[in-house]
């Protein structure tokens, strides 16, 4: 499996930690020097190692919110 790069270019928030430290986490992360986009899911500490998670274009992070918002 090739080796998979990241930047994180800026920490967004955490959304949860878990007891064993854990923390899922949104992002704005290059992914093998493509163009930063969000990012949700989790990470250990020091972000040495990672969990599944999802990517968002600008587009899709904004419609993302939008329908967000419209919980109660």
């Amino acid at each position: 499996m090739a080796d998979i790069k990241f930047e994180i270019k800026k920490e967004l928030g955490t959304l949860s930690e878990s007891a064993k430290g854990w923390k899922k986490e949104i992002n704005f992360i290059s992914w093998n020097g493509a163009a930063p986009k969000y990012d949700i899911r989790d990470w250990s500490p020091n972000h040495e190692k990672m969990g599944k998670g999802i990517t968002l274009t600008a587009e899709e992070a904004g419609a993302l919110a939008e329908i967000l918002s419209k919980l109660s």
